[in-house]
């Protein structure tokens, strides 16, 4: 970091925004190729990120450890096959202290705005309390799943009870002897419905849509696992490269009405079919879309919570608040306590994140919400010079490790700067060429026309504004999505060296 001599104003290298498993994965990386002059920007007082704020009960993995992991930073010391909240979290910290990031981490600070410069090339940053930062290359790592979805109920705040989502569970409220209605049956419903079931006096489960579930093969590690691992870390490699390719095979599912995807549809069937007796509710259970549409879930308990006698599912969704009541869309209208909306996150609009001001004035994320996100390769967006998103626009999965993409952009983004520090003008931006970014564009959508995203009636927290354009997910394979990566193309790039730099 360096001083400037005339005003309070913080210079680096790199910036990087958020300190979750991208920004401290890029910290890793440039640290181990000997770049040091970066600052991580942390709104929290910790990192984590997702795994920092998810506490709610159960919350846990739905990749295997070995693969939800860095490949860099193996772990040996994994309990089982799906780690929990708590023990990523650890790992995350290790992984930090390890390689003494803790001090390159500004906690507590959080970026309201980013402007470029093209007249010297670089980056002028503004946090919320009045402190100014510059960089030359800046990486939006913020991720997509730091901002709480609710739905705006009729009625929603009216209610006089407490209510909460799960991204903010409270710890502190007691749910035992409580009537309770969850809204939502997503990845964080069906995690925490199994393990307040028990507790609650009654526990009402709003559905929108059924989705698919099917079994969740976890186990605990042994400590003659634990010892191999140690031992021969190649053990742990080969088990991390077979997950890994078994759940690319598994992916094909996506492509074409295929054989692999009528066999995982009968599979999540049978789950549900062995799960559940009743059968009023395993018809209200049963999905009426393609299969992986919708994310496909992962639980061994959550068909069991619902068969409870204390626990209902309300298969019409949610259609009204009252001050002590819950009703749904059919009217019939239910007495409760608390609400807990498990209803997702914000993943492709944003309502509520810094604002980045490009060459000609605009913030990306007022054209991301109005046009629809689009980058190259997810990282790059033309008039952004010297700006790339960490699990940007289209890549984003649905059938293997984000931490595998991640990697991939790491090693897209060690090249840019490789090339931008090697330029012989320390003012030198690149911006990405509009007809670059235009035909990887048009390109990834028509790849996904083909997939099951584009299946009829397909509504999908993957598409923007379900208006059919998915603006999520990477049409492909993840091998070749870290070939397109594996080097920064200068030619793809506009390169320019500011002449005013007054």
């Amino acid at each position: 970091m360096k001083e400037n001599q005339n005003s309070t104003v913080k210079e680096y290298d790199i910036a990087i925004i958020g300190a979750g498993f991208a920004g401290l994965g890029t910290a890793i990386r440039l640290k181990k190729q000997g770049t040091t002059n970066f600052i991580i920007f942390e709104r929290a007082n910790e990192i984590g990120g997702t795994w920092r704020d998810n506490t709610y009960p159960g919350c846990a993995c739905d990749i295997p450890s070995l693969l939800y992991s860095y490949s860099f930073e193996p772990n040996p010391n994994w309990t089982r096959s799906f780690s929990k909240q708590g023990e990523i979290f650890e790992y995350m910290k290790g992984c930090m202290d390890k390689w003494n990031l803790r001090d390159q981490i500004q906690f507590n600070t959080e970026i309201a705005s980013a402007a470029f410069d093209k007249n010297k090339g670089r980056w002028h940053i503004a946090d919320k309390v009045g402190n100014s930062y510059t960089t030359r290359l800046l990486i939006s790592a913020a991720g997509p799943f730091n901002e709480a979805l609710i739905p705006n109920i009729k009625g929603r705040d009216r209610f006089q009870g407490e209510s909460f989502h799960s991204l903010h569970w409270k710890h502190d409220y007691d749910l035992k002897g409580k009537r309770v209605a969850v809204v939502g049956t997503g990845a964080s419903a069906i995690q925490f419905v199994p393990e307040i079931a028990p507790v609650v006096d009654k526990l009402y489960v709003f559905q929108r849509t059924a989705p698919y579930i099917a079994p969740k093969p976890d186990k605990e590690f042994t400590e003659v696992a634990h010892k191999r691992f140690k031992r021969f870390p190649w053990y742990q490699r080969f088990w991390r490269e077979f997950i890994y390719w078994f759940l690319e095979w598994q992916g094909t599912a996506q492509y074409s009405d295929n054989a692999r995807r009528a066999a995982r549809k009968k599979l999540s069937l049978d789950h549900l079919d062995t799960q559940i007796k009743d059968p009023e509710l395993k018809k209200k259970l049963t999905p009426d879309y393609a299969f992986g549409c919708k994310r496909v879930l992962i639980s061994e308990n959550y068909y069991p919570a619902l068969a409870r006698e204390n626990v209902e599912l309300i298969s019409e969704g949610a259609g009204e608040i009252k001050p002590n009541s819950i009703c749904a869309k059919s009217g019939q209208e239910f007495e409760v306590d608390t609400i807990i909306y498990g209803t997702g996150f914000y993943t492709t609009e944003f309502p509520n994140i810094y604002k980045v001001y490009g060459k000609e004035g605009r913030n990306v994320f007022e054209k991301f919400n109005e046009e629809g996100p689009e980058a190259y390769l997810g990282m790059a967006v033309t008039d952004y010079p010297n700006f790339l998103f960490m699990v940007g626009p289209n890549s984003g999965l649905g059938h293997n490790s984000i931490i595998h993409m991640m990697e991939s952009q790491l090693n897209y983004i060690l090249d840019y700067w490789k090339k931008l520090s090697k330029t012989s003008n320390p003012n030198t931006y690149f911006d990405i060429k509009p007809n670059v970014q235009a035909a990887f564009n048009k390109d990834i959508q028509e790849k996904l026309s083909k997939m099951v995203w584009s299946s009829g009636g397909c509504k999908s927290y993957y598409l923007k504004n379900n208006d059919g354009k998915n603006t999520s997910i990477w049409p492909g394979s993840t091998m070749t999505y870290r070939s397109k990566t594996k080097k920064m193309i200068l030619k793809e790039y506009d390169i320019t060296t500011p002449v005013n730099l007054a």
